[in-house]
């Protein structure tokens, strides 16, 4: 009596590469879609608060409404971030004279300062709620950014980082990310950078999703927000 061997399926090495690498690009792909629609429905639904949150700037003070920046995104390309101004015109002129009110630290790779004497009356509240940052729905739109990942670094700020927080690099910057959800600027430098590769490691669209599902809680409470 002839037997016949149990039919196994046996998939080379090769092969299984091939459809993990398929199924990254497939979800790869489904985010950018989330981009596109997220952010462009966001720009026209949003047009009412970016016209009053204009006009809220330019009565207060003479200057730009928008605030540009180059910052570094994916894999350390540079490119324009744009945000509603929420500061005096020469803020930047001034930075070096509050180094030593730094929350992280004087000689820190990221500047932050809980009561920054450079803020405006109307920026103070378009900070607090993340209203300043609505002009990165565009840049998700062009594809400069995400709806979530890393938070863009500046150059200077690049400039310090070790080769392991080079590795939040790793993706497109987001508008929102763990660390926004979970503290923001109350989480120190190393906090954030364990987050972002966190993240890059385990990015998805159905973590995308969860991300952005906890991202208006954390904006209404405002913890960490200066």
């Amino acid at each position: 009596m002839t037997t016949t061997a149990p039919q196994y399926v046996f998939f080379h090495q090769e092969t299984v590469k091939t459809v993990t690498s398929a199924t990254g690009r497939i979800d790869r792909a489904a985010r950018r879609l989330l981009d596109i629609v997220g952010a462009g429905a966001g720009l026209v639904a949003l047009a009412p608060v970016f016209a009053a949150t204009a006009l809220a700037i330019r009565l207060e003070s003479r200057g730009p409404v928008f605030f540009r920046q180059r910052r570094v995104g994916e894999n350390g390309g540079a490119f324009t971030m744009y945000k509603f101004r929420s500061m005096v015109t020469d803020a930047e002129a001034r930075k070096s004279d509050l180094a030593g009110a730094n929350r992280h630290g004087e000689d820190a790779v990221t500047f932050k300062i809980s009561n920054d004497p450079r803020i405006t009356t109307v920026g103070r509240f378009i900070r607090k709620y993340s209203i300043d940052e609505l002009p990165q729905l565009w840049n998700v739109l062009v594809g400069d950014m995400s709806l979530v990942g890393p938070r863009p670094a500046l150059p200077e700020e690049v400039a310090k980082y070790t080769t392991r927080e080079r590795g939040r690099l790793g993706a497109r910057p987001g508008i929102t990310c763990y660390w926004q959800i979970a503290g923001r600027a109350d989480i120190d430098f190393e906090g954030q950078v364990a987050l972002d590769i966190r993240y890059i490691e385990q990015q998805s669209l159905w973590r995308n999703l969860i991300i952005l599902m906890k991202t208006p809680v954390a904006v209404l409470t405002a913890r960490g927000a200066y």
